[in-house]
């Protein structure tokens, strides 16, 4: 079959189609979708139908305009932590943790809620320690404030109103206006810290982990006991997590062939 036709078997227009959503700031029409795409109307219909049905498509509230479903963004996520399970990641993390000596970890954002998905310690257990697998809430943790901090506006203030903003500290965050007041701040500096917010005596901070096109693909970051190292002294980590982050960015794009042969540690 020649490529020509082969591009455009209704496999790589689903995908166009999931892509083209996915890229989209707004909800959008199968109009639109069948306009940007050059594909019949009832093709479209059709397509959005089945990826609406599977969840992976939904409609905006009150619309019959689409964007990107639960069931896309639970499976990114998955992919994401898949990737970031990987030798040469694992020894980014192992090293970034062995340069400042505390514990360090990678966390992305699935269902409202942080997921780690590797993490290396590299002292005694004391205080919080995140394990691969384990989930905590978005806001009173470093990589759900980074996360929330890169919303749009609208959909930053959307997504804090929804949350159930649990008390689990008496430094935890549980007013809406305060958090996105914090958010504000954390999108402008790029980076976030979380006060013994989540766990008493246990301090820590984030860097994003971005793609070429500056998108958020994960979060890497270090979990201190607060009698270890201060709220304020959490800044010196900053410069070697952004380092390695920018390493962790890199390699998500390459191959992994080399993989194979070096084995997770």
């Amino acid at each position: 079959m020649p490529d020509q036709e082969k591009s455009v078997g209704p496999l790589d227009r689903t995908f166009a189609i999931v892509g083209y959503v996915a890229n989209q700031t707004k909800a959008v029409s199968v109009a639109e979708i069948a306009n940007a795409l050059a594909l019949p109307i009832p093709t479209a219909h059709r397509l959005v139908g089945n990826l609406e049905e599977r969840g992976l498509l939904q409609k905006a509230l009150g619309s019959k305009r689409y964007v990107v479903g639960n069931q896309l963004v639970t499976l990114s996520a998955k992919v994401i932590g898949a990737a970031f399970r990987t030798a040469r990641r694992h020894a980014v993390l192992r090293a970034v943790a062995g340069e400042i000596g505390e514990q360090c970890e990678i966390g992305v954002v699935r269902d409202n809620a942080v997921v780690y998905v590797d993490s290396v310690r590299v002292s005694q257990p004391q205080g919080l320690q995140f394990n691969p697998g384990e989930a905590a809430p978005l806001h009173c943790t470093s990589t759900g404030k980074i996360y929330m901090s890169r919303l749009r506006e609208r959909a930053r203030e959307r997504l804090c109103r929804s949350l159930t903003l649990t008390q689990y500290t008496d430094n935890t965050i549980v007013d809406c206006d305060t958090l996105l007041k914090l958010l504000a701040e954390t999108r402008r500096c790029g980076w976030a810290k979380t006060n013994e917010e989540y766990v008493k005596g246990v301090v820590g901070c984030a860097v994003p982990i971005v793609s070429p096109d500056r998108d958020l693909i994960a979060c890497l970051g270090v979990s201190v006991p607060v009698a270890r190292v201060s709220f304020t002294e959490l800044d010196r980590f900053i410069p070697p997590l952004q380092r390695a982050a920018v390493l962790l960015s890199e390699t998500i794009l390459q191959a992994d062939s080399e993989d194979e042969t070096l084995g997770h540690t």
